[in-house]
């Protein structure tokens, strides 16, 4: 028996392949285009593991993923694949559409081919498991009760409409063609192996380096956050026992305004690694102008997930946070290669091709 996932190399798919062999002996077949977030160096403890196989190349490879899946022949597909930066979707759109919207359908035409092909017992029991954002519903106003399964969509970033558009695909290859499929929308993760662009690896990155921590507008965008390990906990869950074309939402049930997050960040470090003047880093904040479109508020009703497949957070935001920040202290040979571009050399050598 083997799994096949998409986009294993990033972080979310790192920590989940990672994940999975901390639970598993079932081998993932590994996919992965190897963009500027994707990082071998994530798997490294895997470079011997034969449970791990992985394979360089592009989701919108229809020809590739059909030769994977006929010669692996899965039980289940899951789909991190994606590109997920909001302002790089503000700057580069394009990129967006291709891999989130072209790309999912791709992928889809070959796993409804490969499954068309199964058996009936096979087809009952194979899944598409496609991992999503709480970003495709929009914008929440402070009283408003959180996301749950039913919220309408309602994108406001090139990235958040690619990955709607990705969604309504899935859905539809469900009820039209019957493929046995599930989707997630998941919060905002952090923890190991976060490139360091996104909010939480930028400022540890950033406040170590003596340089500015930039808080965009006035720092009170609410974001619910959820430990990267939770997420992968959930996915296992939901792959394990969900229902076919069902949605699961994804929270940490951690509300936090980017500012005290920040604030927050700023006190592990002066506690972990303190700064050599004694001076605290939240000296090191500097506020920005605001990102064109940004959304206020996200926050996700992950009560579904608990009713139906007995699913929580082993994380506080305080316990999950502590463990990342050390991971980066313990980590500066990964954090230098990420930063610098070196990892790319030891990909482009071996995969040159």
């Amino acid at each position: 028996m083997s799994i096949l996932i998409t986009g294993g190399a990033g972080f979310i798919g790192s920590n989940f392949v990672l994940d999975w062999f901390a639970h598993s002996d079932e081998t993932v077949v590994n996919l992965d285009k190897l963009t500027y977030a994707g990082n071998l160096e994530n798997l490294q403890s895997l470079a011997r593991d034969e449970r791990h196989q992985f394979v360089r190349g592009d989701i919108g490879d229809q020809d590739l993923v059909s030769g994977l899946l006929q010669r692996h022949r899965p039980r289940a597909v899951l789909n991190f694949a994606a590109e997920s930066h909001v302002d790089r979707s503000i700057h580069g759109p394009e990129d967006f559409i291709q891999t989130n919207v072209v790309g999912t359908f791709h992928l889809l035409e070959a796993v409804r081919r490969y499954w068309d092909g199964l058996t009936e017992e096979a087809k009952a029991d194979f899944r598409f498991l496609h991992v999503s954002t709480d970003e495709v519903y929009g914008s929440l106003n402070p009283g408003d009760p959180a996301f749950c399964e039913s919220h309408r969509y309602e994108p406001n970033s090139p990235y958040s409409a690619s990955k709607a558009a990705s969604d309504h695909l899935v859905r539809a290859y469900h009820h039209t063609y019957g493929l046995p499929v599930l989707t997630t929308n998941c919060s905002n993760n952090y923890g190991p192996f976060h490139f360091p662009e996104k909010l939480i690896p930028l400022v540890i990155h950033n406040a170590l380096a003596g340089r500015p921590l930039p808080i965009y507008g006035d720092g009170q965008q609410i974001r619910d956050w959820l430990y990267v390990k939770d997420h992968c906990s959930a996915l296992r869950a939901v792959l394990a026992a969900g229902q076919s074309g069902e949605t699961y939402n994804i929270g940490g049930w951690n509300e936090k305004a980017n500012l005290d997050v920040v604030h927050t960040l700023c006190a592990l470090l002066d506690e972990l690694r303190p700064r050599a003047d004694g001076q605290s880093y939240r000296r090191q904040i500097t506020f920005v102008k605001d990102r064109p479109g940004h959304d206020r508020r996200y926050a996700i009703d992950a009560s579904k997930l608990a009713r139906e497949l007995g699913w929580k957070p082993a994380e506080t935001f305080e316990s999950g946070l502590r463990k990342t920040v050390q991971w980066y202290l313990d980590h500066p040979d990964w954090v230098a290669h990420v930063t610098s571009g070196a990892y790319r050399d030891w990909i482009d050598q071996h995969y040159a091709a």
